[in-house]
């Protein structure tokens, strides 16, 4: 997740009943290493520049990082056969006299990107970052690694089921042929595509990179992966930061659910920012007419959907979009939602609409092919992970139900998936270590992954230790939100190896 990405590259899915028993550790006593060819290869490090126009290549350049195909192999039950690569940038310790080893990231998603991210957390971790490799890794199938595309129109599975029946139908057909493609396109690789599979992958770099242990920053569906991979490897783990936690218990096919309070504060934050600066946008004089104006532009795209530049905004996109514009609580993610809610209200009144930058991007990532990678390892991963309940009958029950709490965000995160057409998971989802001394951040209004899922984690695992943000709906905290007491504390955790003594509560910064 680069620091300043939007609700694509976050944790946006939504956990759900185990097809299979939980999986256990992997077993360490074996005599010969199958692996063994993984674990020794030689890294060819290069250049992270693929071109003129890679900006992410130019930052990963300009901070000094270099970059490195990792080979693992696509089924770690049958190590000898087809092979796949997973990308991977670095920049060096430069205080080697007092390295610490490697510093793993991922950024969430699942299918998130994660190789451009070392440039801005190394600033984030200012001089303790002098003593850490800072690595960057685009998981299995993701970004620069062997690529998966499903070839679908969209960039998320993620859609509301409109307002009856008819709605909801459409959904699951939505759903069906989004699953159809995904098996005619990828079925060969789908059952490979997991967070275990994931977790093995890291251990692999690890072992490439020459080091007995790993430190490891995680954010949102990387707080899970670093779960996995804490309780899959035991002993390979040093310094351990979680951050948007999401518990294990949580995890799966339907996360997005139990999110609709946190969902609804964040909104009514942002209709008392947009209200008070009513003079710029026009959205309404006090929070309630700011309200008012989003459930007009619902009613009227259920009526037709809202011609919005080359897009048609519907029933079942419109609940995303605003779902979407919820999970940075800063000026500039307020601004860019309140041009949003205004271009999408204009539409509504019958205007031409060009829309402002960031519907723009949300509308094509929603609304058309070029972000069908990014959706197709997301439901992947979480549909080969955890297997989801089959019949279209259980996911109208609960859209119902959850209807009469929130019209607005109960329907889009109770909502059928591709994952009720998916094949069954080939291996069961982990059964989450006891305890592991880890440095947990969350904030009180996290819209994504919520505070009750870090209290969870951090009930599991009591040496653990918990910085909460209070009075931020924020989804990602460190080197993000600007937070001086939550940064401070995570660094000087990385510094010294040690935790704090007792959980920290850190106010939300003024101004």
């Amino acid at each position: 997740m680069s620091r300043t990405a939007a609700g694509a590259a976050l944790c946006l899915v939504g956990a759900l009943t185990l097809a299979a028993s939980p999986a256990a550790a992997e077993p360490s006593g074996a005599t010969a290493d199958p692996l063994a060819r993984y674990h020794h290869q030689r890294l060819a490090w290069k250049s992270c520049l693929l071109g003129p126009d890679d900006e992410t290549g130019k930052e990963l350049q300009q901070a000094g990082a270099q970059c490195a195909d990792v080979t693992v192999p696509l089924d770690y039950d049958a190590p000898d056969g087809r092979t796949i690569t997973v990308a991977i940038s670095r920049i060096r310790a430069t205080d080697t006299a007092r390295r610490v080893g490697a510093l793993l990231l991922n950024g969430g998603g699942p299918g998130g990107q994660t190789i451009g991210d070392p440039p801005w957390v190394r600033t984030s971790m200012k001089q303790v970052g002098e003593r850490y490799d800072v690595v960057g890794v685009d998981p299995r199938f993701v970004g620069r690694s062997t690529p998966l595309d499903c070839k679908w129109p969209t960039g998320s599975f993620i859609r509301g089921p409109g307002a009856d029946r008819a709605g909801f139908d459409r959904a699951a057909v939505f759903a069906e042929e989004l699953a159809r493609r995904c098996r005619t396109n990828e079925g060969d690789v789908l059952p490979y595509v997991t967070t275990r599979n994931t977790a093995r992958d890291m251990d692999v770099i690890r072992a490439a990179l020459g080091e007995r242990r790993i430190s490891y920053l995680g954010y949102s569906y990387g707080s899970y992966l670093g779960q996995v991979y804490a309780t899959m490897f035991p002993g390979r783990t040093d310094r351990v930061v979680l951050d948007g936690v999401v518990a294990p218990d949580r995890y799966g096919p339907r996360l997005l659910r139990g999110t609709e309070s946190a969902n609804r504060h964040a909104l009514a934050g942002w209709a008392a920012w947009a209200a008070a600066r009513h003079t710029t946008y026009g959205l309404g004089r006090t929070p309630s007419a700011v309200l008012a104006t989003i459930h007009r532009i619902r009613t009227a795209a259920g009526r037709t959907p809202l011609p919005i530049g080359e897009h048609r905004v519907d029933e079942q996109v419109m609940p995303v979009v605003v779902f979407n514009g919820l999970s940075q609580d800063n000026d500039a993610a307020y601004a860019a939602f309140a041009q949003a809610v205004r271009d999408m209200r204009r539409a509504a009144d019958g205007h031409a609409v060009t829309p402002s930058p960031w519907l723009a991007d949300t509308l094509d990532f929603f609304l058309d092919g070029s972000e069908s990678s990014y959706g197709s390892v997301q439901a992947a991963i979480l549909c080969g992970d955890v297997a989801a309940p089959r019949d279209p009958e259980t996911y109208w029950r609960d859209v119902q139900r959850a209807r009469t709490q929130d019209a607005l965000f109960g329907p889009v995160t109770h909502n059928i998936t591709p994952c009720a057409f998916w094949e069954p998971p080939r291996e069961g989802p982990t059964a989450i270590r006891d305890d592991l001394p880890a440095l947990l951040v969350n904030a009180t209004g996290d819209p994504r992954s919520t505070y009750e899922s870090a209290r969870t984690v951090r009930r599991m695992w009591p040496s653990s230790r918990l910085i909460t943000l209070r009075g931020a709906d924020q989804h990602a905290v460190y080197g993000v939100f600007g937070s001086a007491c939550v940064d401070t504390t995570v660094n000087t955790y990385l510094a010294t190896g040690r935790l704090p003594s007792t959980d920290l509560t850190c106010d939300r910064p003024s101004g």
